[in-house]
């Protein structure tokens, strides 16, 4: 059973990617869900789960804390480190071709959170399947309705960024993977549930500035229309629906 499920997340995962790059000419109105999705998964997903995971072994104002030191490292390692990489703020007068050439390290960056967090969610099925298989399931059928967006979100998250659809590719094999290694791993080992949602705590601080300071912006940036808005509304209310149908 547990091997059928990592199968499916893998399908899941590159589904969601493959829509991305096929539908890469609405690249604006992908941004938009994606952000709202992001957005989504932080805030009616993980934000909840790291404070139920917390119990008693963290106080609401530590997984806070931890929210906010998730969104701050996250900004500082954006702005000083990889934001030096190379601006995608070009002039629109330097070409198409040109355009494409540049590819800024934070896509990267960004999609190796995302694929961080697909292994972690991976990692959670794991875990549940070693309490019983009842709370494996369900687990896995609250990763795998996230898995499609998670494949949209990284995809996105490159295209964005000047990454080539070579890149892309490359970058949803590991996001693909990264819930199969967590499986395994989760597995195979045994973390207590406080520390799982400490780390969640910290993710959703990650998603926090990925959505609203990343992808949002540039969703609306070049393609200031309602659409993009009303995009970034249906990918929240898809996560909220997801979430509210598998808790």
């Amino acid at each position: 059973m547990i091997y059928l499920i990592a199968l499916a997340t893998f399908v899941a995962t590159c589904l969601g990617g493959f829509f991305a790059l096929k539908f890469k000419d609405k690249l604006h109105l992908t941004l938009g869900f994606s952000a709202g999705a992001v957005l989504g998964l932080a805030f009616f997903d993980l934000l909840p789960e790291s404070i139920q995971m917390s119990g008693t072994f963290f106080s609401t104002s530590t997984v806070a804390l931890l929210v906010g030191i998730g969104f701050i490292s996250y900004m500082v390692l954006d702005r000083l480190f990889i934001l030096h990489g190379c601006d995608h703020d070009h002039d629109e007068h330097e070409g198409e071709h040109i355009h494409e050439q540049i590819s800024n390290p934070r896509g990267s960056f960004g999609a190796g959170s995302l694929s961080v967090h697909s292994m972690m969610d991976g990692l959670a099925i794991g875990l549940s399947f070693g309490v019983s298989s009842g709370l494996g399931i369900a687990v896995a059928a609250a990763v795998l309705t996230h898995d499609f967006s998670d494949g949209i979100n990284t995809v996105s998250m490159v295209l964005r960024h000047g990454g080539s659809k070579l890149k892309a590719l490359k970058w949803l094999a590991v996001d693909a993977i990264a819930p199969i290694v967590g499986i395994v791993v989760g597995s195979l080992i045994a973390i207590p549930e406080p520390y799982i949602g400490a780390f969640l705590a910290v993710f959703t601080g990650f998603f926090l500035y990925l959505g609203a300071g990343d992808l949002l912006p540039e969703s609306h940036h070049r393609h200031p229309t309602h659409w993009t808005t009303i995009s970034t509304l249906i990918g929240m209310a898809v996560m909220f629906v997801v979430v509210s149908l598998t808790r």
